[in-house]
């Protein structure tokens, strides 16, 4: 990997680990269909307008299908199933069942893209998952079909995410990554678009929510997948989707930072944990 690559790979994770300080105070007030949809829609709106600016192809008409897809299931569908997740178990379950997304995929990478899956990545990918278990504070949960239910969704994303960095990579080779990164916010907003009268606001809409709301969206969705699908097409969906492991460890560092979080000694391991497995998995022999 390039040292370019891995300050875009850093700098995504500090965006996507900020993410959530956002979120915190937008989706108790948004609820979170709305939240989602205000995020891609004003995301793809500002990258759509700055490629007019620019004067950058959009070629809508010869790939409308391809983007829809792509944001259904880079966007849509894992922010609707991680929503239905946060309903019915902990915030740390999640963030360990998304650090299983680069281990889909090294599976997805090989199956359709012929990547090696070497022993030296499972390895890293599973130190990752380790890492990230560590990071988080897991308390003891009844089990039920809620829970059940909830981890096959956080599942499915995590797969979503994985075909979605597979069919990103092969669609790269026609479309560049500004382009797929209007695409698949405004694809996920022409998904989300149909359900939002099922899900009514739950709180007063503040000044201060809107403009969070619009920060979420231009920083962490706008800016973050430019860097995301760079990332794809440079280095492949396996390595840059060793992302997630580094989110939790930014997201508790700005919690320590802004929030006034305490950090402990197990969460120090952790971070070990996921610097070591994000090196074992970008680092290596070249093909």
């Amino acid at each position: 990997m390039r040292s370019s690559d891995l300050i875009r790979l850093l700098t995504l994770a500090a965006i996507w680990g900020a993410s959530f300080l956002f979120m915190r105070v937008i989706a108790p007030v948004l609820g979170a269909l709305w939240t989602a949809e205000l995020r891609v829609a004003i995301a793809g709106l500002a990258l759509s307008g700055w490629m007019l600016l620019t004067g950058k192809p959009q070629n809508w008409r010869q790939n409308w299908k391809s983007f829809l897809v792509l944001g259904a299931i880079n966007s849509a569908l894992p922010f609707a199933m991680y929503a239905y997740a946060a309903q019915h178990m902990p915030a740390g379950y999640s963030a360990i069942m998304n650090a299983t997304t680069p281990l889909w995929g090294a599976v997805m990478g090989a199956l359709f893209l012929s990547e090696a899956f070497t022993l030296r990545k499972l390895a890293g990918l599973l130190v990752g998952v380790l890492g990230v278990a560590l990071l988080v504070k897991l308390g003891p949960v009844v089990w039920s079909t809620e829970l059940m239910l909830a981890l096959l969704a956080c599942s499915g994303s995590t797969v979503c995410y994985a075909l979605a960095g597979v069919y990103t990579k092969k669609l790269s080779v026609n479309v560049n990554p500004l382009l797929m990164a209007t695409a698949s916010q405004l694809g996920a907003a022409f998904v989300l678009l149909p359900f939002l009268p099922l899900v009514p606001v739950q709180g007063e809409i503040t000044t201060t929510v809107m403009a969070l709301a619009v920060a979420l969206a231009l920083l962490c969705s706008a800016v973050a997948y430019l860097l995301y699908f760079r990332l794809i097409q440079d280095i492949g969906p396996t390595k840059a989707l060793t992302v997630t492991f580094l989110i939790p460890l930014f997201a508790l560092l700005w919690g320590a930072i802004f929030l006034g979080e305490h950090l402990t000694w197990s969460m120090a391991a952790g971070c070990a944990g996921v610097v070591l497995a994000t090196w074992l998995v970008v680092s290596g022999p070249r093909k």
